[in-house]
């Protein structure tokens, strides 16, 4: 029995049976050739939902993604690192004292899995820092998902691969040069050397990085050349700053810059965050109708279960698996 004939089998009562609608919803929105922005909060690169988000991407179901710095920058650290990696599966246990530990042994934890600092993230700044200083020099800005795609097609990393390239998201974006928008990257490993580098002035300025609001620019354009012939759907991996940042460029359009714009075609939330209405991440999909995001006609689900595990089996569904 295949992944998909499972699921439609099984899965056929609350949380269970939403992710069946989800996903022919899905299914059924790429085939009258519209397109699909995916949003990733929580550690969602570090969870390796690469796996199968790389195959997503590769067979364009995927054509834009918003992310947090974390997600962007963690899948290219286990790419490049992952045999250095470091399950923890007592997590739950773990004494402050065998916390202190895992610091001295400079092994960042994400719930189960510690990053090694040395291995990961000290050898990607070491090549970013390269492409920061050159745009610097050269006076270019770039977004910061531009850079890391310079360092993938470049070729500097494929010597210290250490997973199978065809389970990195971000290898595949690069291949389809996707459009990743990080609204905050800031507020990730990457972008602290950033402002780490620019203080100790071996970058001149913050201008290298291309800002939150230039890529909401960006995003604007996207959305309008893409809403020509079809319309976007928007499926949501976790809330934040990563599902809340995209999906404001409908009233944007529509409310301040006083232009006609088709609102998002489709909205699938997977969350475990408590239904809260004012919530980023726990506000019902109804409640976007309010803003004027969503129609009261577009299909939308809201998933309350842990996106490790329904993430994947939705995107299996969606390839046909």
């Amino acid at each position: 029995m295949s992944i998909k004939d499972f699921i439609k089998h099984n899965f056929r009562h609350f949380n269970a049976s939403v992710i069946v609608d989800a996903a022919e919803a899905y299914v059924k929105h790429l085939e009258k050739g519209n397109k699909m922005m995916i949003t990733l909060a929580g550690a969602m690169s570090t969870a390796e939902l690469g796996l199968t988000l790389a195959e997503m991407i590769r067979q364009e179901k995927v054509h834009a993604i918003c992310c947090t710095g974390a997600n962007l920058e963690e899948d290219v650290f286990n790419l490049v690192a992952h045999e250095h990696y470091e399950k923890v599966p007592h997590y739950r246990h773990l004494s402050p004292q065998e916390e202190v530990t895992l610091l001295k042994r400079n092994m960042n934890r994400v719930t189960d899995t510690c990053i090694p600092e040395e291995e990961a993230m000290r050898r990607i700044e070491h090549k970013v820092l390269k492409l920061w200083q050159k745009a610097d020099q050269e006076k270019k800005s770039f977004f910061p998902y531009e850079y890391m795609y310079e360092l993938i097609r470049s070729g500097v990393l494929k010597e210290h691969y250490q997973i199978d390239p065809k389970d990195s998201w971000m290898v595949a974006a690069a291949e389809k040069n996707l459009p990743i928008y990080t609204p905050g990257w800031e507020d990730s490993t990457l972008g602290n050397i950033f402002v780490s580098n620019v203080l100790k002035k071996k970058i001149s300025n913050y201008h290298v990085v291309k800002s939150g609001v230039e890529q909401m620019g960006h995003l604007i354009g996207w959305y309008k050349e893409n809403t020509h012939k079809g319309s976007i759907g928007f499926f949501q991996i976790g809330g934040g700053i990563a599902g809340d940042f995209p999906i404001c460029v409908v009233p944007l359009i529509t409310q301040d810059l006083k232009q006609n714009c088709k609102l998002w075609g489709y909205f699938c939330q997977i969350s475990d965050s408590t239904t809260s209405y004012g919530s980023y991440s726990g506000a019902v999909p109804n409640e976007k109708i309010t803003w004027g995001k969503l129609d009261v006609t577009t299909p939308r689900f809201i998933i309350e279960s842990d996106a490790t595990i329904v993430a994947p089996l939705i995107f299996a569904y969606v390839l046909g698996k």
